[in-house]
């Protein structure tokens, strides 16, 4: 081999070297940025556990989510100190990639989360999980975090295929005491506690103590192919679904979510939307709760925060008023009423979200029932049948009432207490919802 042939083919060598060393740089640059050239942006930081999950692109879009609703009792001075909290949540999309918000809204000092973790359900009514599910959360890529009294936190995004239509187990863990637990009581879904730092524990054992509450978690986002934005109903108990049978996920919301999925799946052109929910049992639209932060903060006060503040929505459906005129002391004002409505609806246009407003649905029988009251009602319900509320109107109060005592409901649609629907009635309020109403965005201020 002379000289200048030996010089060529070590330069060859020299730069397949440099190709392939190349070529795995940008491979391994890849993976530690999630791989994502698309629509997602994950957060960075250290991720123990959490790559196997191939990377992907599409839309963050809400999964499931919960408003905060007050201080537990009981918890004024230890909160959850040494304990690890299991919560159970249904998810409504899937996706391949998941964030959780935690809130202190109701704390009166510091939250200390030294530990947190995510997972996918091993099955209905259980605090197992699938084992190679178990994520851990980090936040701004550490393993705890500091929640300061009266605010919230979003976790890091983690590498999870998140099913749609299952269960998550989504777990926290506060060795130190602080003080007063943010909660929301009428979860209709049973979550559970354990004594010690269980997060990552993944057969359930240690979760001998089951719970009605969701404690500190407040949202659950995902990465999502499946869905493009989030739909969120807000409104009172019966959106919260307060006489829904236990752990069955049969709120309107739910089996209006099954109702898009289902067309959308079958061809139907509908848009592609999540749905979540943001009802507090007892709501009004004017008038807070007692406390400071107030309990049950009034609709018009926690707007911002539970609907605006959730991820990429692109419609709200609002059904809220009964409370207002249950609860007043005096005769409600209807006008103070749809004044108050109209002020949601105005901010909703003012970030481009349409929004379906629901008539009210009767309460004859109901021990806060007068016939003043039921006529108050009807006005309200009046103003936004004329199409001057809302961009769309679903008609709750035609669908459930009785045809032959229209204020009162129907008696299959009723769970007996003359005021909140049973199952079937839930379902009838999902199934009279136009799915086409949540085409299309918010009108054009002009």
């Amino acid at each position: 081999m002379t000289r200048r042939h030996g010089y060529a083919l070590l330069s060859a060598i020299i730069a397949l070297v440099v190709g392939l060393s190349a070529a795995i740089y940008v491979g391994v640059a890849a993976d530690e940025n999630g791989g994502d050239t698309g629509r997602s942006s994950l957060a960075q930081g250290a991720r123990p556990h959490n790559s196997a999950a191939p990377a992907s692109t599409g839309d963050w879009v809400g999964t499931w989510s919960a408003s905060p609703a007050g201080a537990e009792p009981g918890t004024e001075t230890q909160g959850y100190a040494g304990r690890s909290v299991r919560n159970v949540i249904h998810t409504d999309v899937s996706g391949t990639n998941a964030r959780i918000t935690l809130s202190n809204l109701y704390g009166q000092s510091a939250l200390t989360i030294a530990h947190a973790s995510i997972a996918v359900a091993a099955g209905t009514r259980t605090a197992g999980a699938v084992a190679d599910t178990m994520r851990r959360l980090t936040f701004d890529g550490n393993t705890s975090v500091v929640i300061p009294a009266g605010q919230q936190v979003l976790s890091d995004a983690v590498r999870l295929l998140v099913p749609h239509d299952s269960d998550l187990l989504v777990t926290t863990y506060s060795p130190t005491a602080s003080g007063p637990v943010t909660y929301h009581p009428h979860a209709r879904q049973i979550s559970y506690l354990a004594d010690g730092d269980f997060t990552e524990d993944v057969t359930g054992t240690a979760y001998t103590t089951p719970t009605p509450y969701w404690r500190y978690l407040t949202a659950v986002d995902v990465l999502s192919n499946e869905s493009d934005g989030t739909v969120v109903a807000f409104g009172d108990s019966i959106t919260d679904g307060i006489t829904s049978t236990l752990n069955t996920n049969r709120r309107w919301t739910d089996v209006l979510s099954g109702r898009l999925h289902t067309a959308i799946q079958s061809g139907h052109d509908l848009p592609r939307y999540s749905v979540v929910n943001e009802g507090i049992s007892g709501n009004q639209i004017l008038a807070d709760g007692l406390g400071r932060p107030a309990d049950n903060q009034s609709g018009l006060g926690r707007f911002p925060r539970d609907v605006l503040g959730r991820t990429n929505v692109k419609v709200v459906v609002i059904d809220l008023g009964v409370n207002d005129i249950l609860r007043n002391p005096k005769l409600a004002d209807p006008d103070r009423i749809v004044t108050g409505l109209r002020t949601l609806v105005r901010q909703a246009h003012a970030r481009g979200i349409k929004v379906v407003g629901a008539t009210l649905m009767p309460f004859e029988g109901h021990r806060g029932y007068t016939p003043a009251r039921d006529t108050v009602r009807q006005q309200v319900n009046a103003v936004i049948r004329s199409g001057k509320v809302f961009d769309a109107v679903v008609d709750f109060d035609k669908a459930l009432r009785d045809p032959f005592d229209p204020r009162r409901l129907k008696p299959a649609y009723d769970s007996g207490d003359h005021l909140h629907p049973s199952d079937q009635g839930y379902a009838r309020m999902a199934q009279t919802f136009d799915l086409n109403s949540l085409r299309g965005s918010a009108p054009a201020e002009l």
